[in-house]
């Protein structure tokens, strides 16, 4: 190759190089510029804070601003400030999910109608309490992967508005808050890593067997301010939650504590505020941690003995609120209080009865107990000795099976338990203090029956069984009470409509070894009742409803037919004085304006006078001013005609100034008719004389 050509070839592969490197300059540029307007756009770098916010370091205070819209955030964001805002779903900015940074996100107090959607995925506690939201979808939420706390509290959720299976993409969820929400049962389908649930004040009435499955890191539960009752909760409701170390049941309607409590771990038990009348023996063992119970705000008398003897490391015990009677049956709390000593904190637990240690704390009644037998180790109640503490009933249960209305329920321990042959009527029976014992039982309703008994001799409490016949007392469960000695009557309530039961009742006798509730040998006297069908009607009920409305009756009925007779009277009296007083009136006017009686056509009329300016009286007819007075004759007096009277007729001036003269022509442009004058000028003369 000649060298011109290889001077040529070396020029061109010089420019082609230099081509390249100028691209590629141009291309880095071009790259820079774009990276330079998105940060711009987005966020204007890491140190840019929006104007309308606060920025300090990883924390962007944007809150109280009445912001309606989410402003650009810089990069570095962290914690966002966005409560008590305008801000509703259309202010969130799609740029939101790019910032990888963000860990909180607070949005409480705005308008909010959905769940967010574009929130950044790596947000770790997402606060929306105040809106308005409505559903959860599972879509919104599967956004959040690594969401650990979600607080949804004031707003407007409901149990059919919480997407099936909602929750299933967020494994990391720990705290979940739905409290004053619209929710009718527990939602379905929560994380299995959930440790702490709030649903209170909402509209819970039931909770299943299955509600709280999977839950076993669940540590803290708060149910308050809802519809619960003990026949809508399951038996092994809360058995499942083994790791659980706060319960809180406050405000409902419960009658006893649940059935089956976990008791490995539970350390709080909030029960206050609700209708408890009765605690079974049995319901906190096992609760070895339990520190704080509150049993505030119940209708509880008494405790079962033995009640506290696994509480261990209880440190508050709040009972205030309760009409506590401080008799004999609390010797055994008394003397528990004592041992325990400083160590535990009581409040509240002041007696009510009997008076003579009203207001009295029962730790200080270390004198009044010291005269019942028996102490921590003896029996319930004891026997009264000198002028002791009176016996109050203490009620006896064994295992905790769910209550029947106020009662509760008694699984048998003694299968040899004297009960009545079903295919009987025992109205009557057994020895001593029984013999006298008449026992009689009223159906009321399909679910309650009325038992009334009458005894001769005082007795210090009765034992009240009661067993629904088709079920085996070896194997099934009596249901059983017992009733203060100085009642006479008692309500079995929630019964099985359309059942037979056996009802039997013993007195307990009190005895210096046994005790005032120990078990009697009596034979019990029982009786049988069967509740009504539902769909009939009641006849005792209705007989008796029938015997009190005709009871009723007469005194009702004079009452009704006497208001009758005096209002016919006083309508009666009202027609006759207004039609006396309408023809008084009408003969009054005909002898005033028909002289002589000679009706209508014989003299004026009231209207004349009333043209004329004169003013009708019942005595008198006049004419005010200048003119003169008629004053009719006594209708006693007779008619005699006179042969001659003389009567001078003088021109009468009203004090109006208006005419006495009314012609039946239109006369509109003379204006004489109107003044006096007009009847000289018409050839009236000012008196005329006339004779009869």
């Amino acid at each position: 190759m000649a060298p011109e050509g290889v001077a040529e070839l070396r020029d061109w592969l010089f420019l082609l190089l230099l081509c390249l490197t100028l691209l590629a300059e141009m291309l880095e540029l071009a790259a820079a510029a774009a990276a330079a307007a998105e940060a711009a756009q987005e966020g204007e770098g890491d140190v840019v804070c929006p104007t309308a916010c606060r920025c300090d370091e990883g924390f962007v205070y944007c809150n109280d601003r009445g912001l309606s819209i989410i402003p650009p955030l810089p990069f570095s964001a962290a914690v966002l400030y966005l409560q008590n805002n305008r801000i509703d779903n259309a202010g969130l900015p799609t740029s939101l999910e790019r910032r990888m940074t963000v860990k909180v996100v607070y949005l409480y107090d705005n308008e909010l109608d959905d769940f967010p959607m574009h929130l950044p995925p790596s947000l770790r506690e997402l606060h929306l309490q105040d809106n308005n939201i409505r559903s959860l979808p599972r879509s919104a939420l599967a956004r959040l992967p690594l969401l650990e706390k979600l607080h949804l509290d004031d707003n407007s959720v409901s149990t059919v508005s919480i997407e099936d299976q909602a929750f299933a993409d967020n494994p990391r969820l720990r705290l979940l808050f739905l409290s004053r929400n619209h929710l009718s049962s527990i939602p379905s389908g929560l994380p299995a890593s959930l440790e702490e649930l709030r649903l209170d004040d909402n509209r819970i009435s039931t909770i299943p067997t299955h509600a709280f499955r999977g839950l076993s890191a669940l540590r803290r539960l708060v149910l308050d301010g809802n519809l619960l009752a003990n026949q809508r909760i399951a038996d092994d409701t809360f058995s499942r939650l083994s790791n659980l170390t706060e319960l809180s049941l406050v405000r409902n309607s419960l009658q006893t504590p649940p059935l089956n409590l976990p008791s490995s771990h539970l350390q709080r038990l909030y029960l206050q505020d609700n209708a408890l009348a009765h605690v079974p023996r049995g319901s906190l063992d096992g609760m070895r941690r339990l520190q704080k119970l509150d049993l505030s705000g119940n209708n509880l008398t008494t405790l079962p003995r033995g009640l506290f003897r696994d509480l261990e490391s209880l440190a508050q015990l709040l009972v205030r609120g309760n009409p506590w009677y401080c008799g004999c049956n609390l010797r055994w709390l008394h003397d528990w209080l004592h041992a325990r000593g400083p160590s535990v904190t009581v409040r509240g637990l002041s007696c009510q009865g009997p008076e003579r240690v009203r207001g009295m704390a029962l730790k200080d009644l270390t004198s009044q107990m010291d005269d019942c037998e028996g102490g921590a180790g003896g029996s319930v109640g004891g026997r009264e000795r000198g002028g002791g503490l009176p016996v109050a009933a203490a009620t006896t249960s064994t295992t905790l099976p769910p209550p029947q209305g106020s009662l509760f329920t008694l699984r048998s321990k003694r299968p040899g338990l004297r009960l009545p042959d079903s295919n009987q009527d025992y109205p009557l029976g057994g020895s001593g203090v029984g013999r006298m014992l008449v026992l009689k039982v009223k159906p009321l309703t399909p679910d309650t029956i009325h038992i009334t008994w009458r005894t001769p001799q005082p007795s210090p409490s009765f034992r009240l069984s009661w067993l629904r016949l088709g079920t085996s007392p070896a194997v099934g469960s009596i249901t059983e009470t017992l009733v203060p000695g100085d009642r006479r009557e008692y309500l079995l309530t929630a019964l099985q409509p359309r059942s037979s039961y056996i009802i039997c009742m013993v007195p307990l006798a009190a005895s210096a070894g046994k005790g005032a509730n120990a078990d009697s040998d009596e034979t019990p006297v029982c009786a049988k009742a069967e509740t009504s069908d539902p769909g009939q009607p009641d006849t005792d009920s209705d007989r008796e409803r029938g015997s009190e409305q005709l009871t009723a009756l007469p005194l009702a009925g004079i009452i009704g037919g006497a208001t009758a007779l005096v209002s016919l009277a006083l309508i009666f009296g009202i027609f006759c004085w207004y039609g006396h007083r309408a023809g008084y009136l009408s003969t009054r006017d005909q002898s005033t304006y028909s002289r002589g009686g000679a009706g209508p056509r014989g003299g004026k009329h009231y209207d004349d006078y009333v043209e004329s300016g004169t003013k009708k009286d019942t005595s008198i007819l006049e004419i005010r001013g200048p003119g003169f007075q008629m004053t009719p004759m006594a209708a006693q007096q007779p008619l005699r005609p006179k042969l001659r009277e003389d009567y001078v007729i003088h021109t009468i001036f009203p004090s109006n100034g208006t005419s006495l003269y009314k012609s039946t022509h239109h006369h509109t442009a003379n204006t004489a008719y109107g003044t006096n004058r007009g009847y000289r000028e018409g050839g009236i003369p000012d008196i005329d004389y006339s004779y009869t």
